[in-house]
């Protein structure tokens, strides 16, 4: 079977693309934008602005990989070489897991697809408490729909999974909402390893959509090039200071990339750019920098099913449910959305929470086990104000995530949510991703022992792929630190263009969020630059 690796075609045809550790010697770069980061914000970005005429250059920390790379669909090859820190990036004190991509294409390249328009109870509570401005659900609007045919984003045509199935049949039988889940496809070949990477370019994922139409309109990208800090100076960026990595993309070679431009764009993502802004330390009077770094902290509950599942098979999220996020309104207890995750033999030997015997003993049972998850919508209350992002003394960024009586309300509630869907959908027996949780075979059993549980960190296991914040946005300088196109308040070249401008978390997975967003502000910029209309 053919892998068409459209990147070898590119350069070949004159796509200007670096692999930083190739260089020999000091590079100087000179454009009219730079872009940092090249997942949802810096992709997006980039085909925008490109179209609109100006020079464009993409800087990429993590390498470059194909369809080609993908085709083994091997989980340890992709955490490796997809993933922030092997995918073993956590919060400071090691509790939440977070599973963020480093690749060409960020995130993009291997989330599980879910593209859902930002819920409108969080574009209102972000224009009524936080100032936002030109956000509203009817301004979005035109932008969601512009990047859904941009992406094929559309609800999953083909029947759900029987890992996905046993949500749909718990809602129904309980009366609950439950909705097919838009994916970002085209050509789908349903095989459920999106996380590893799409082997057949089916996932319209920045790396085979909009970076390759910025390369095609004459943008440069350098891939494995660690952006160590911007120069600042009288109140403008005047240039990128950049280390080339090596083979790796792990460790510097001791060359270095600088660049310099005439507006430049932070597109790194939730923790990455709020931490290269304290590097760089860039100005923050407000002491905004960092704060109100939110995660949609996940809670999951596994089942043993009576037929089999085969949880490492077809689209990995394809139903979902809102029925217990937005009860309460934006303001009440915390809500959460239910989903179904991929259960892949790596991953899921780290969420059982257990080892020797009883480890094997339930990985023997993989193929009938389902797993459910909630996030948590976290940011909207007092009580839950999300986390912090500071730089170690070499400069690493580290989130420290404080998990509040609010969000450990709301985990005891989702704990008890999914165990009442997975009994309904057909379980026989259902445990909690808990150290003290234990199989039990009803729902009565189950509900005795999630209210005896105790929440704590390191007890409950605790897990996070959706990072927001950091860089917030709001008219009042006081509450953010860029308004509400993105522009940085006291820097006047420099705007943030990705999901690290959010108030508050979304309560959906974010990417179609950022995308639609950052359409709508690159768009803008590019007038304001001297685009042509695009």
């Amino acid at each position: 079977m053919a892998f068409d690796d459209i990147y070898t075609k590119g350069i070949a045809n004159g796509w200007k693309v670096t692999d930083s550790s190739t260089l020999t010697q000091d590079r100087v770069i000179e454009t009219d934008v730079v872009i940092i980061g090249s997942g949802a914000g810096g992709g997006t970005t980039a085909e925008i602005l490109t179209q609109a005429g100006l020079n464009v250059v993409i800087l990429e920390e993590g390498p470059l990989k194909t369809s080609a790379s993908f085709k083994d669909m091997d989980e340890g090859r992709a955490y490796r070489e997809l993933y922030q820190e092997g995918a073993g990036r956590a919060t400071g004190d090691g509790a939440i897991a977070i599973l963020q991509g480093r690749a060409v294409g960020g995130t993009t390249v291997v989330n599980w697809t879910a593209s859902f328009r930002t819920p409108s109870h969080t574009l209102k509570h972000w224009a009524d408490v936080h100032d936002v401005k030109g956000h509203s659900p009817e301004e979005m609007a035109p932008w969601f729909e512009k990047m859904e045919k941009r992406l094929n984003i559309a609800p999953w045509s083909m029947p759900p999974n029987e890992n996905n199935t046993v949500l749909q049949t718990g809602a129904q039988k309980l009366g609950w909402e439950w909705h097919v889940i838009p994916r970002n496809v085209n050509g789908c070949w349903n095989s459920g390893y999106c996380g590893m990477g799409c082997p057949a370019n089916a996932k319209q994922s920045m790396l085979v959509s909009t970076i390759p139409a910025a390369l095609a309109g004459g943008a440069t990208l350098l891939h494995k090039l660690h952006v160590a800090r911007l120069l600042i100076t009288g109140g403008k960026v005047t240039g990128v200071e950049a280390m080339a990595l090596d083979t790796d993309a792990r460790k510097p070679t001791g060359i270095k990339v600088s660049v310099k431009a005439k507006h430049y764009i932070l597109s790194a993502g939730a923790i990455n750019s709020p931490a290269l802004l304290l590097r760089s330390k860039a100005p923050d009077p407000h002491e905004r920098l960092g704060k109100r770094t939110c995660i949609h902290p996940v809670v999951l509950s596994m089942a043993h099913m009576p037929q089999p599942t085969n949880p490492f098979y077809g689209a990995p999220q394809s139903i979902a449910s809102d029925f217990f996020q937005w009860k309460d309104g934006a303001t009440g207890p915390i809500g959460y959305k239910l989903e179904v995750p991929p259960m892949y033999p790596g991953i899921a030997s780290g969420i059982f929470g257990t080892f020797g015997n009883t480890l094997m003993d339930e990985m023997a049972k993989l193929p009938n086990t389902n797993a459910m998850l909630a996030l948590m919508r976290d940011g909207f209350v007092e009580d839950s104000q999300g986390g912090v992002v500071r730089i170690s003394d070499k400069g690493d960024p580290i989130l420290d995530y404080d998990v509040t009586d609010a969000l450990w309300n709301g985990a005891k509630r989702a704990y008890l949510s999914m165990a009442e869907a997975q009994f309904a959908g057909g379980a026989s027996e259902v445990k909690m991703a808990h150290l003290d949780s234990a199989w039990v075979k009803t729902w009565k059993e189950a509900q005795t022992q999630i209210n005896q549980l105790s929440y704590k960190k390191f007890r409950t296991a605790l897990f996070t792929a959706h990072l927001m914040g950091g860089c917030t946005m709001s008219e009042d300088a006081k509450k953010g630190v860029v308004n509400s196109r993105g522009r940085h308040h006291q820097l006047e070249n420099l705007s943030v263009f990705d999901g690290s401008v959010f108030p508050t978390s979304i309560g959906a997975n974010p990417q179609l969020s950022i995308y639609g967003l950052v359409a709508q502000n690159a768009t803008a910029l590019a007038t304001e630059l001297g685009g042509k209309p695009v």
